[in-house]
């Protein structure tokens, strides 16, 4: 024996593996068992609940030094986490814009994860994936096989990830080395006042500034008014300004509007503007059957943010950057390190997909969205969107029926927007509608969320699930007009 380790002693060397693979198997099939039951009889829970006070304390407890069984771990996700989930896989929930996954989908999020695979690029069966899925985009979208993509997080990194491409074509100088300062003549993007808040974000991560976003006004049905933005666009250039980009709607979060795409194109391209699309509510219609005419022209963008997440119910989370110049991509995002340089065999002979965005470490991200498509395939999520749109256009009738019950406007999509409303206004009104929304939830029954429209108050359905029946959508107006006519009973709602 080595005198020196001898002499200073060998500590045990250790793994996370388990010491027994045995009762991890025996553990692995029970978890799997109640993840089987857990989505079966997701419509008997409620949709979401209060947590109790000790389970809020659950999540105070302090770092955990020493080791505890494994199943007992399990046992406390089991009580706490998969007890008291958001609930956006139940049939009920309508709150926002989600996605309500899919069991597939989870497997293979898990089988990603233990293949462990980093998709910063390299010459790997996980990255010919990812590159796939992108292609697939492409291809559901109709945009050209010699476009550019790329996996992200989801729909705010998708547009970051778009309009830096469209800021770094349109600068006039290499933003990248000299900075957004050296631009000679400020850069202005334009989309519509129903904007999601993730533009402004982006602009200020940009550098560019929230007053670089101007927002044009919309018609009588949330689309962008093409007259008042040629307007803005002349008015800027006139100014000294440089119009740069065009960012349309297909779909907004509010009532999911889509602007007239065609036209913004033919704008954009009469402009010398780059046409960015955020797609994230609406994209995927361009697989639906009979929607698809919706979003007709977002082909002619030179970019596209799509959230996988929603639409093709991938479990979180998933998005898509699409852009058309595929160099100009690259160029946006590229930096090659001595330690990441390329060989020509082996392990770093493939593309580094980390040249088209923001992260060198990706998660694989593509395995839940292709496992699901393989499974099911395109032209069925295609009917599935056909499907909620169809849902949604019931639910506004059913309103319409019920004197108690007021609908904002019929709904371009998926997206209905509707009150109880038994003569009062203002922020009574308000009161006594966040009242019902909020005991909806309380009771779990479903989950709503409310919005402004037009300057005022209403609740707000958006159906993005694959569960959601029709009967569902019966409970849900038999369920506000109940709850309405009791807390009207009750007297005034303080607001």
């Amino acid at each position: 024996m080595d005198i020196a380790r001898e002499t200073v002693g060998i500590m045990a060397e250790e793994t996370l593996d388990p010491a027994d693979w045995a009762d991890v198997q025996a553990l692995s099939r029970r978890v799997v068992d109640d993840a089987v039951d857990y989505l079966r009889d997701v419509r008997d829970r409620p949709v979401w609940r209060e947590m109790p006070v000790d389970v809020r304390a659950f999540f105070a407890a302090s770092l955990p030094r020493a080791p505890a069984p494994l199943a007992d771990v399990y046992g406390e996700v089991s009580r706490t986490v998969m007890s008291y989930p958001m609930g956006n896989i139940h049939p009920r929930f309508w709150s926002w814009y989600m996605g309500s996954s899919n069991f597939t989908g989870a497997l293979g999020d898990f089988l990603a994860a233990i293949q462990g695979s980093n998709l910063g690029g390299g010459n790997h069966a996980a990255g010919l994936m990812d590159s796939q899925v992108v292609n697939w985009c492409k291809e559901m979208l109709g945009f050209p096989a010699s476009a550019s993509g790329t996996l992200v997080s989801g729909g705010s990194m998708a547009n970051i990830i778009g309009l830096t491409v469209a800021r770094n074509v349109k600068a006039g100088i290499d933003v990248r080395e000299h900075g957004v300062a050296a631009i000679e003549k400020p850069l202005r993007f334009y989309g519509s006042d129903q904007i999601h808040s993730c533009h402004r974000k982006a602009m200020e991560a940009l550098g560019l500034g929230n007053l670089a976003l101007r927002r044009i006004p919309t018609d009588a049905g949330l689309r962008i008014d093409i007259s008042a933005l040629r307007a803005a666009i002349g008015e800027d250039r006139a100014a000294g300004l440089t119009p740069a980009c065009v960012i349309g709607n297909a779909g907004t979060v509010n009532t999911g509007a889509i602007d007239n795409l065609r036209a913004l194109a033919k704008l954009a391209h009469e402009e010398g503007m780059w046409f960015h699309v955020d797609g994230c509510i609406g994209a995927l219609i361009a697989i639906a059957p009979q929607n698809a005419h919706r979003v007709a022209g977002i082909e002619w963008a030179d970019s596209i943010a799509l959230d996988p997440h929603k639409w093709l119910h991938a479990p979180f989370e998933v998005g898509c950057a699409l852009v058309r110049d595929a160099a100009a991509h690259r160029r946006s995002f590229a930096v090659t390190p001595e330690y990441l340089e390329s060989t020509p065999r082996g392990l770093a002979s493939g593309e580094w997909l980390h040249d088209y965005g923001l992260q060198t470490s990706r998660g694989f991200r593509a395995l839940k969205v292709w496992m699901a498509l393989k499974e099911h395939g395109v032209e069925k999520f295609g009917r599935l969107i056909d499907q909620n749109i169809a849902q949604a256009s019931y639910l506004a009738g059913l309103i319409e029926a019920e004197p108690s019950l007021e609908l904002a406007a019929a709904p371009t999509i998926n997206i209905v927007c509707f009150r109880y409303q038994p003569g009062l206004a203002g922020e009574a009104l308000k009161a006594l509608n966040t009242e019902i929304m909020l005991r909806l939830q309380e009771q779990g029954i479903a989950a709503l969320s409310d919005t402004t429209v037009h300057g005022e108050h209403w609740l707000r359905v958006a159906i993005t699930n694959h569960r959601t029946r029709r009967d569902d959508v019966d409970l849900l107006v038999r369920e506000v007009v109940r709850l309405g006519r009791e807390i009207t009973a009750q007297g005034p709602v303080s607001s």
